[in-house]
C-alpha cells in the first residue's frame, strides 16, 4: 500500500531534496527552466534553482515539446517511466501530441542484485527461494522497471516463471509521487494554464493505477479471470497461477515454452501457420472485448507466444481494460454511424460516449466528423489503418472540447496494437472484415429475448420503486413546508470571479479617495504655511505630496501588472 504525504516541514528531508534536485536539473537539462522557475519552487523548498544544473543536450531545443517531455521522464528513472506509460493510455487528461510520444516510452533498467532480491522472499514467506522452490536461477531472463522475472522449479518439478518486485521501489515510487505531487500542486497555484489540465487529479490517479499494478495478487486474479473466460476455449492459453507462492511483491506462475508472435523465421521452423495465427489472435482479442467485456490492454509482441498447434498464449496481465456492455453497444453504434456516412448520427453518439465539461458546438463538431467520415470511410478495407483512425479521432475530441474514457481508448488501443502485430504476420489480414461478426452480434444482443425481459424487469422494478416513494416524498415536502423548515438552496456558478473583480475595482477607487483626499490636504496645508517649514514650505505638506505620490505609483504598478489600466 503506497503512503503519499504532501510535502511539508517534515516532509523536507534529506531524501526529499536530494532526489528534487535531481528531478528540476532533468527539466532543465531539457529545456523546461523558465516552466519550473515559474512554479517558484524557492518559497517553498529549501533549494536554490541557481545550485541546479542548467546545462542542456545540444540541439535539444530544436526538438519538439512531447519530444523533450519523453526524454526528460526516460532520464528520470522507473516511476516517471511508468507514470508516462500509464498516461499514455489516457486521453481523458493528456493532449493527443503528448500521448503519441508518451507511448515510445521503454524500460531499460539493470537488474537488482540476486541477493536484494533474496531479502524480499524472506520478508514475505519467511524464508528464502532455496528453500522454497527445488532450483531457483540467479539470473533473470527478464527485467523491467517495477519487476524482474526468473525461472525456478518447484518442489513437484515443475517448472515455474517467478516475477519478484524490484527491492525498495514502494520506498522510490512514494517519494517521487510526495514530489510529483508537490510540483502539481505548484502548478495549479502559479501557472494559470495548467490549472484546465488538473496536475492535481493526474497525480492522484497515476497514484491509484500505480498502486494497482505493484500488486501482483491483482495481476493473479486478472489472469485467472481470463483463464474462466475462455474456459472451454482451446485456442487460447493462459499460464497456471500458484496461489500459495504468489503474494503482492512476488507471482509465481507456470513457464510456458513458446515462441514469440514477433519471431516469424521461428514460426516458419516450428511449421506453425502464421494466417490461422493471426486470425486466432484476433478472435481472441475481438471476443475479449466485445463479449466478455474484459481484456488484456497491452497485446503487443513481447506478450503474445504461440505454443504447438498455433495455440495462442498471453502473458503479462498488469493492464487490463474493462467496459460495459453499454459502452460497447454504444461504440458499435459509432461505428455503424460512420460505416454509413450518417454525420448526425455519429455526431451523437460521439458525445453520449465522450467526456465533457461544457456541451460542444454541435455545429463545429458535426462539420469535424464530416472530414473525419470523407478522409477514412472513402478508402478500400485494406487501405484503413486504425492507427491513423484513432490518431484523427484523439485530435477530433480534443478539438472539440471531449475527451475519450481511459477504458474505451484503452479498448481502441489494444485494437490498433493487434492490427500491428496482425501485419507482421498476415500483411493481407483485414481487422475490420474480422470484426465485422462481432459487431453484428453486439446489435443482435439488444433484441435477445432474455435481454429484453431483463430490461423490461429492471425498468418494471426501477418504476414500482418510484411510484412506491413518490407519494412519500411528496408528503414530506409538503410537512416540511407547513412547519415553514422547507429551504430551497440555490447555487450561482460564475459569481466568484466578478465578486473578485468588483472588489478590486471598489479598492482601487477607495485607494484612489484617498490619494486625492492626501493631495488636496497637502495643498491646503501648504497653502496655510502651517509650520515647521522646510526651505520655507510646510513639512507636514511636504510629507502628505510624498504619501500620495508612493501610494499613487503603487497603485499604478498593481494595475499594469493585471495589464489593464
Amino acid at each position: 500500500m503506497l503512503s503519499i504525504r504532501k510535502i511539508g516541514v517534515i516532509g523536507r528531508t534529506y531524501r526529499h531534496l536530494t532526489r528534487y534536485r535531481q528531478i528540476l536539473g532533468v527539466f532543465f537539462k531539457y529545456g523546461f527552466g523558465d516552466f519550473i522557475e515559474r512554479l517558484k519552487i524557492d518559497q517553498y523548498i529549501e533549494i536554490g534553482l541557481q545550485m541546479i544544473a542548467k546545462d542542456r543536450r545540444p540541439r535539444v531545443e530544436r526538438l519538439a515539446g512531447a519530444q523533450r517531455l519523453r526524454m526528460a521522464i526516460e532520464e528520470l528513472g522507473p516511476t516517471y517511466i511508468k507514470l508516462g506509460q500509464i498516461l499514455s493510455t489516457r486521453p481523458d487528461l493528456i493532449p493527443p501530441d503528448v500521448l503519441s510520444e508518451l507511448a515510445k516510452l521503454q524500460d531499460h533498467v539493470p537488474p537488482r542484485d540476486y541477493h536484494a532480491i533474496r531479502q524480499v522472499f524472506e520478508d514475505d514467506f519467511g524464508q528464502f527461494p532455496e528453500k522454497l522452490f527445488q532450483s531457483f536461477s540467479e539470473t533473470p531472463f527478464a527485467s523491467a522497471s517495477i519487476g524482474q522475472v526468473y525461472q525456478a522449479r518447484l518442489k513437484d518439478g515443475e517448472q515455474v516463471a517467478v516475477k519478484v518486485q524490484r527491492p525498495g521501489v514502494n520506498k522510490t515510487i512514494e517519494i517521487d509521487l510526495e514530489i510529483m505531487l508537490h510540483l502539481a500542486t505548484l502548478m495549479e497555484s502559479h501557472i494559470e494554464e495548467m490549472v484546465l489540465h488538473q496536475p492535481v487529479k493526474i497525480v492522484d490517479e497515476f497514484a491509484k493505477s500505480l498502486e494497482r499494478e505493484i500488486d501482483y495478487t491483482i495481476e493473479a486474479s486478472n489472469m485467472e479471470r481470463i483463464a474462466q473466460l475462455f474456459l472451454d476455449d482451446h485456442t487460447l492459453y493462459i499460464p497456471k497461477v500458484f496461489r500459495e507462492l504468489t503474494t503482492s511483491q512476488i507471482i509465481t506462475m507456470e513457464f510456458v515454452e513458446g515462441v514469440k508472435v514477433s519471431d516469424i523465421q521461428a514460426l516458419s521452423d516450428m511449421g506453425l501457420d502464421r494466417k490461422r495465427i493471426t486470425q486466432r489472435g484476433a478472435d481472441i482479442c475481438l471476443t475479449q472485448i466485445f463479449y466478455h467485456g474484459f481484456f488484456h490492454a497491452d497485446p503487443h509482441p513481447g506478450n503474445i507466444f504461440v505454443l504447438p498447434q498455433n495455440v495462442i498464449c498471453l502473458i503479462d496481465f498488469g493492464m487490463v481494460g474493462s467496459v460495459d456492455r453499454q459502452t460497447r453497444e454504444n461504440f458499435v453504434d459509432l461505428i455503424e454511424n460512420v460505416v454509413n456516412k450518417d454525420d448526425d448520427g455519429t455526431t451523437r453518439v460521439l458525445v453520449k460516449l465522450a467526456l465533457w465539461d461544457d456541451e460542444p458546438d454541435l455545429r463545429i463538431l458535426r462539420k469535424d466528423v464530416s472530414e473525419f467520415i470523407n478522409e477514412h470511410v472513402y478508402k478500400p478495407l485494406k487501405d484503413i489503418d486504425l492507427s491513423k483512425v484513432l490518431s484523427h479521432l484523439l485530435e477530433l475530441t480534443s478539438r472539440n472540447q471531449l475527451r475519450i474514457p481511459p477504458d474505451l481508448f484503452l479498448m481502441m488501443k489494444a485494437l490498433g496494437t493487434l492490427e500491428g502485430v496482425a501485419a507482421q504476420l498476415d500483411p493481407d489480414f483485414n481487422l475490420i472484415s474480422q470484426s465485422v461478426p462481432f459487431l453484428e452480434q453486439v446489435k443482435l444482443n439488444r433484441y435477445h429475448p432474455e435481454r429484453i425481459s431483463g430490461d423490461m424487469m429492471r425498468l418494471g422494478s426501477e418504476l414500482l420503486d418510484f411510484l412506491h416513494r413518490f407519494p412519500n416524498d411528496l408528503l414530506e415536502i409538503a410537512r416540511l413546508a407547513k412547519q415553514k423548515k422547507l429551504t430551497v438552496n440555490i447555487r450561482h456558478t460564475g459569481l466568484a470571479e466578478m465578486r473578485a473583480t468588483n472588489d478590486r475595482t471598489s479598492n482601487r477607487i477607495s485607494f484612489a479617495i484617498v490619494i486625492a483626499s492626501l493631495l488636496i490636504g497637502s495643498a491646503i496645508i501648504i497653502n496655510s504655511e502651517i509650520p515647521p517649514f522646510v526651505y520655507g514650505i510646510s513639512l507636514i505638506g511636504i510629507i502628505g505630496f510624498s504619501a500620495a505620490a508612493v501610494m499613487g505609483i503603487w497603485l499604478l504598478i498593481a494595475i499594469l501588472r493585471k495589464g489593464r489600466l
